[in-house]
């Protein structure tokens, strides 16, 4: 979506905003010019001469505010609240050339429309209640998805997966408060004894649930940037030459000579249902000169912030003798070893020290085995996945923000209860949670949170 910047909070209640959608030019091309508001039938009405059919494509000449026919468009008209911002809005089909697209843009202007600012048509439909937060969030992952996964994980935010768990959450949680403030608010009456199991239950059950959707947190960051998969391993053995024949085509510089790579080279690929970000790193050096040093500190910064580490060794060599900086990263779970160069040897890699690591043997000059290393990315990208039910949960930092709040004041309550404090200081904590529960779904009103996150998003959407 491409349009001008505007203010929202700067617009009156009559005016409109528009958007205009580009499309590649061509015989075949059309622009879409979405508009939203009060006054959006009205409008239609003038550019038309006639009301268009509700939720129909209407055949009409685009006349402009002094009579002129600018174009043959198609209206479309949805009557609110019937529509993506529950108000009235019309779309305009024109035809794709630029320079219509914007003589169409410039009459709506001067009819008193005002241009959407990013994420606007979001915002006012979660305003105006056609969704929650966590969904209007899921429209922006929606259109960053790079990958299958993260596709399927948005819509099934975007159709409220996210915001039925908070529901539960929070229901949950003002039972909880509804059983202990009946005995603030109400000290006089002749109340039941006070169940505090029911209360302890409740919260352990509460701080358990809170805690596995949190742990979703680094596999929604995978989704949406990619796995980070550090490419390591000692000069020559093959670093570069593994990252070309992963990406399909000669992205690093390759040769026989060592430490080509002074750099990290970074490129994301689509594996199977997951994105990966494949990052080349400067060989590991023994004796390395100043140059080499530089790569290598920068090599070491990328694995420390690494979810899968691919340690490329040389098959037709003896295992190398690796840093202690490096070896102190190195476990079976966030490591895969990528025997190298099997084409020169039919020997296998022979190294107590990484025995029981999984191995896959490979050729980057003939392509052996690397059908056997795509599954065996595919199945480590698998294994950050939280099981959540049926749903594909995955939260955003966002999310995780707020959930670790709530968690911490659940954990403060049940603390406070087993050691008998008072009871209005447990309400407090207990309140503190629902009201970071609220900020996933925005059941709370932050003007400022809200205007930074749709500020995030794409113009027009």
């Amino acid at each position: 979506f491409v349009t001008t910047q505007a203010c929202l909070r700067a617009m009156a209640s009559t005016q409109d905003t528009i958007a205009a959608l580009a499309t590649p030019t061509g015989t075949s091309a059309i622009a879409v010019l979405r508009i939203s508001g009060p006054d959006t039938k009205e409008l239609a009405e003038k550019i038309a001469g006639t009301l268009p059919s509700p939720r129909s494509a209407t055949r009409a000449d685009y006349r402009d505010i002094e009579g002129n026919i600018v174009d043959d468009v198609l209206l479309t008209l949805f009557v609110g609240p019937a529509s993506y911002t529950a108000e009235d809005t019309l779309e305009i089909s024109c035809h794709g050339n630029p320079f219509l697209a914007q003589r169409i843009l410039e009459d709506l202007l001067a009819r008193g429309c005002h241009p959407a600012e990013a994420g606007e048509f979001t915002q006012r439909a979660f305003l105006n209640g056609q969704m929650d937060l966590s969904q209007a969030e899921a429209v922006m992952d929606l259109i960053h998805a790079r990958s299958t996964r993260a596709l399927a994980a948005a819509n099934q935010q975007l159709r409220g997966a996210l915001g039925r768990k908070m529901d539960a959450l929070i229901e949950g949680l003002l039972a909880v408060l509804a059983n202990i403030e009946a005995y603030i608010d109400f000290p006089d009456e002749d109340l039941p004894t006070e169940d505090q199991e029911f209360v302890a239950v409740a919260l352990e059950r509460l701080k358990i649930d809170t805690s596995n959707l949190l742990a979703t947190n680094h596999y929604g960051d995978i989704l949406r940037d990619g796995l980070k998969t550090v490419i390591l391993g000692e000069p020559n053995a093959g670093k570069s030459s593994l990252l070309n024949r992963l990406v399909g085509r000669d992205r690093a510089l390759v040769s026989d000579q060592p430490g080509t790579t002074r750099d990290y080279l970074e490129e994301r690929i689509i594996l199977g249902d997951h994105c990966l970000r494949l990052i080349d790193t400067a060989g590991l050096n023994a004796a390395p000169t100043e140059l080499e040093k530089l790569g290598m500190e920068k090599s070491l910064e990328r694995m420390a912030e690494a979810d899968l580490i691919l340690l490329v060794l040389d098959q037709s060599k003896s295992s190398p003798e690796l840093p202690d900086t490096v070896r102190k990263h190195l476990n079976k779970v966030n490591t895969l070893i990528v025997a190298n160069k099997s084409d020169l040897t039919s020997d296998a890699v022979s190294s107590p020290e990484f025995g029981n690591y999984e191995t896959i043997a490979t050729s980057a000059l003939t392509g052996a085995g690397f059908d056997e290393l795509q599954i065996a990315l595919q199945n480590r990208a698998d294994a950050f996945h939280v099981e959540l039910g049926d749903e594909l949960i995955a939260i955003n930092a966002r999310h995780a923000d707020a959930l670790a709040r709530a968690n911490t004041c659940l954990e403060q309550a049940s603390a406070q209860l087993k050691s008998g404090d008072p009871i209005e200081l447990i309400a407090s904590e207990l309140r503190g949670s629902l009201a970071a529960y609220g900020e996933i779904s925005g059941k709370i009103d932050n003007e400022r949170m809200l205007d930074h996150l749709f500020a995030s998003f794409c113009i027009g959407k």
